[in-house]
């Protein structure tokens, strides 16, 4: 149930959280037996992944929040943030949390979406030279984006075409507790991991070697949006107007456990969620 052990001269990244807003949504969305009028202010993280190698490894996950939802979201975006009475604020986006370590977007040559939320596609245009890499299941989603599909929650520039790439998970080794993972540079630094249909289809999370001697960090995406799920202190919340977080709850559950079973045989990885509160 362990990452790999590290190799002679085991390539390993360094890793940056970066402030790209906030976004204020109801508690009972996502955690069992809190009140229905109760709201969290969650961050919306990215990660900057920079490779020892050099310049031309560096990555970006996610691209957050879009600075303003309005004219161009899709209709289903509007309705849906109004229904649930969620915001979303920007004091800093992530093109601004960039530059405060000195870097800018034609820096970025890979941008990995853990998956195509609102939250997490909604700068992907500031990229305009960067190649995308999202999950299979994606495909469909994109494919049926609006305006084809009205009721679509996925705007009509969620990834840019010719330089997307989706990556299938079908055939990919098992890695630990989780069913499938690519290693992503083929050197044991970055895998990607399959986090399963639970939350959206083409969910990915993704896991970095922080050290040559064996230290990680997990992105788990929005595998799980608050700790007590992780903790064992809370269960899966279900809205009764909003419904749960998750599209498929028996599946986002697996997941969880597997989250679980890495935390507690690897004290070495760190989990880091995308709405990370602590």
């Amino acid at each position: 149930m362990s990452p790999p052990s590290p190799a002679i001269n085991q390539a390993f990244c360094d890793v940056s959280a970066l402030e790209a807003g906030h976004i204020k949504i109801p508690l009972a969305w996502v955690l069992a037996d809190v009140s229905e009028d109760e709201f969290v202010n969650a961050p919306i993280l990215s990660f900057l992944v920079h490779h020892h190698t050099g310049p031309t490894t560096t990555f970006l996950s996610s691209t957050s929040v879009p600075a303003r939802i309005g004219r161009t979201s899709p209709p289903a975006i509007i309705k849906q943030a109004a229904n649930s009475r969620s915001t979303a604020s920007v004091p800093l986006d992530v093109v601004e949390s960039l530059a405060k370590g000195g870097t800018t977007p034609p820096n970025i040559k890979r941008i990995l979406i853990s998956h195509l939320h609102i939250d997490h596609i909604g700068h992907s245009a500031l990229f305009p030279t960067a190649q995308f890499f999202v999950g299979e299941g994606s495909r469909a989603l994109v494919a049926d984006r609006y305006p084809t599909n009205p009721n679509s929650v996925i705007p009509a520039d969620v990834v840019p075409e010719d330089r997307t790439t989706y990556l299938d998970p079908e055939g990919w080794p098992a890695l630990g507790p989780f069913p499938h993972a690519l290693d992503f540079y083929g050197d044991g630094s970055v895998y990607v991991v399959d986090a399963g249909h639970g939350h959206i289809p083409g969910h990915m999370n993704f896991l970095v070697r922080t050290s040559a001697d064996g230290g990680w960090v997990y992105l788990a995406g929005d595998s799980a949006h608050h700790w007590d799920l992780l903790n064992g202190q809370g269960k899966m919340g279900h809205h009764s107007l909003f419904g749960c977080a998750h599209e498929d709850l028996d599946a986002a559950e697996a997941h969880i456990e597997r989250l679980k079973t890495l935390m507690k045989e690897n004290p070495k990885v760190r989990v880091i969620l995308a709405h990370d509160e602590p």
